[in-house]
């Protein structure tokens, strides 16, 4: 008897507050998406410094009573709108332009047809024994890597990947971002890491690509310039020396299922076990690349 009047209880209550259930999970989903695009750029640097000093001076204020001080900061509260618009216009407009394409809807189809354009590209290169080093944003924010190099914005094709990392381009030093399954910039500079625990055979190119995949969730798509070798780098691991089908395998476990494999420290650099060897000759290069201090 007493179960009933709870269930009408509990259910006044929900038919009273599902609004307010869904407007805290919409504005719960905008902030949180907010967040991952904006992170890392420029502007978000500003926008945390604007928001310590905000909050440092209304503490402060309100602490020891500074009316005048307090007023000032409401007031400009009212202009903090147009402030952010203006910090991020560059952001906002990209943000409004892939809304309107259809890359932001990428399907798991064009997801597979991007593994297929990766793979082919990468293993273009490395019959070519040309180096390249790629790497595809996820959910984090890469703009400020994509900064340092070459806007492109165009669609991915293997014909243009390998054109960009051929050694008489201009664009062929430094990295290729991807995002939405297209590319967005070349010739980017990234981090490069600075662990001790990996094998010192690893080269700048292999370093670069774990130093973006340290400061955010990309994968980052490794062809030895020397060997031919292909591998690839997530959340600061290394897997090495793939053949065509485990890449493609592998990459899809990454892009479509998320699916880590833990690794141990001590291995990270080491060959991948069960992966396809290459068999390339070693050919020796003239290397003024800014990652082209390689591993054979």
């Amino acid at each position: 008897m007493i179960a009933l009047p709870l269930a009408f209880s509990l259910l006044d209550f929900i038919d009273a507050n599902w609004r307010s259930a869904v407007e805290i999970g919409i504005l719960w989903v905008v902030i949180y998406y907010s967040y991952l695009y904006f992170r890392g750029t420029r502007g978000a640097r500003v926008l945390t410094g604007l928001l310590v000093l905000l909050l440092t001076f209304t503490l402060v204020s309100k602490l020891l009573d500074l009316q005048v001080i307090y007023w000032l900061i409401r007031s400009f509260t009212a202009f903090l709108a147009i402030a952010l618009v203006v910090i991020f216009q560059p952001e906002l407009r990209r943000a409004l332009a892939a809304l309107g394409s259809q890359h932001i809807f990428a399907t798991v189809t064009q997801k597979r047809e991007t593994i297929e354009v990766l793979a082919e590209a990468a293993f273009e290169l490395s019959n070519r024994q040309l180096g390249a080093l790629i790497a595809l944003e996820r959910e984090s924010n890469v703009h400020a890597f994509a900064e340092s190099g070459v806007t492109i914005d165009s669609e991915l094709s293997t014909e243009l990947i390998v054109t960009i990392f051929h050694p008489k381009t201009p664009l062929h030093d430094g990295g290729l971002i991807l995002r939405n399954d297209r590319i967005l910039a070349a010739a980017c500079i990234f981090p490069v890491s600075q662990r001790h625990d990996l094998d010192r055979n690893l080269g700048l190119r292999h370093r670069a690509g774990l130093g973006i995949t340290e400061e955010s969730d990309a994968i980052a798509i490794v062809v030895s310039e020397e060997t031919g070798n292909v591998s690839i780098c997530h959340r600061g691991r290394i897997e090495r020396d793939f053949d065509p089908d485990d890449f493609k395998r592998r990459l899809g476990q990454l892009l479509l299922l998320e699916k880590y494999e833990d690794s141990d420290s001590t291995e990270l650099g080491s060959e991948a076990p069960g992966a396809g060897g290459r068999e390339h000759p070693l050919v020796s290069h003239q290397k003024d690349d800014r990652y082209d201090l390689d591993e054979p």
